[in-house]
């Protein structure tokens, strides 16, 4: 089993970053939540994750086929329940008329075999400690 780590540092206000990699990903609250707005709230990071992770998936099984991609678009919508609890999500998958009918089935199964989509079926269980540093 392999570890990874992401560091994440706190900024000014309701700032906060992940370095991750080679990257930098910035978040930040809405003005609404106390924010500046100056970046996307870590929630909406969350879900991006899902949606972009299950278009990979779909692009690749285009790109095996030699269908092109160009028109194609993934549509997530969610909906939130009490203290903003996710209660559901959906993602639609448009493609245009000329799409092969006989691969919608397997365009679906293609985008639920993302590993965001696999983490959110039986969650890991996330700790939380202090560790004393200098």
């Amino acid at each position: 089993m392999s570890q990874k780590s992401i560091e994440v540092r706190l900024g000014d206000g309701k700032k906060v970053s992940a370095l991750c990699g080679d990257f930098e990903i910035r978040t930040d609250q809405s003005v609404d939540n106390g924010g500046g707005a100056s970046a996307p709230e870590p929630f909406d990071l969350f879900l991006t994750s899902l949606g972009t992770c299950a278009g990979v998936f779909v692009a690749a099984f285009c790109q095996e086929r030699d269908i092109p991609t160009d028109r194609i678009r993934l549509v997530q919508t969610w909906s939130q329940g009490e203290k903003r609890k996710l209660t559901g999500i959906r993602l639609e998958i448009r493609v245009p008329p000329e799409f092969p009918e006989k691969y919608h089935r397997a365009l679906v199964r293609a985008a639920g075999r993302c590993s965001v989509k696999r983490a959110l079926d039986g969650p890991p269980p996330i700790e939380t400690e202090i560790r004393v540093t200098d």
